[in-house]
């Protein structure tokens, strides 16, 4: 028989990642993992069990080939014909955060549980962030790049 965790037995650690050269889906998807909880043991599903996520530096974020200057992101305004795109230099220029946020949220499960993971998430476009004192642990995602890399 399966046991599922209780929200009062749930413990929740900060990890600050260095977003400097670092791929943003690869990025993305490790931060959809901590946020989710699936690098628990005691993952559940149906319950906020992830732990939070600081990203510093999102102004140095990469992209692979040619997708920083072709990539297109759409939005609707909801009137007919308010159809609006952007490129990721574009919005580089305005909030570089944006990015990243964007990554993530497109990679969680839509509805509530999901826009409560995605508060989970703090990004800051430099060194700066003002949760110093959860003393976040540091996220080795070399490491795990050049595990999942191809070479």
């Amino acid at each position: 028989m399966t046991e599922f965790i209780k929200k009062k037995e749930v413990k929740k650690n900060w990890y600050k990642i260095d977003a400097t050269n670092l791929i943003v889906g690869r990025l993305a998807s490790e931060i959809t993992k901590i946020l989710r909880g699936k690098k628990k043991t005691s993952f559940t599903p149906n319950m906020d069990d992830g732990d939070f996520v600081i990203v510093t530096n999102a102004r140095k974020i990469k992209f692979t080939g040619k997708k920083f200057s072709k990539k297109i992101y759409y939005k609707h305004t909801g009137f007919p014909g308010g159809i609006k795109e952007t490129t990721p230099n574009k919005i580089l220029e305005k909030d570089p955060s944006r990015i990243i946020k964007l990554a993530v949220k497109r990679m969680l499960p839509r509805g509530p549980l999901g826009r409560k993971q995605l508060g989970n998430l703090k990004v800051y476009n430099d060194d700066k962030h003002p949760h110093e004192t959860q003393k976040a642990v540091d996220f080795d995602f070399k490491s795990i790049n050049k595990k999942n890399s191809l070479n």
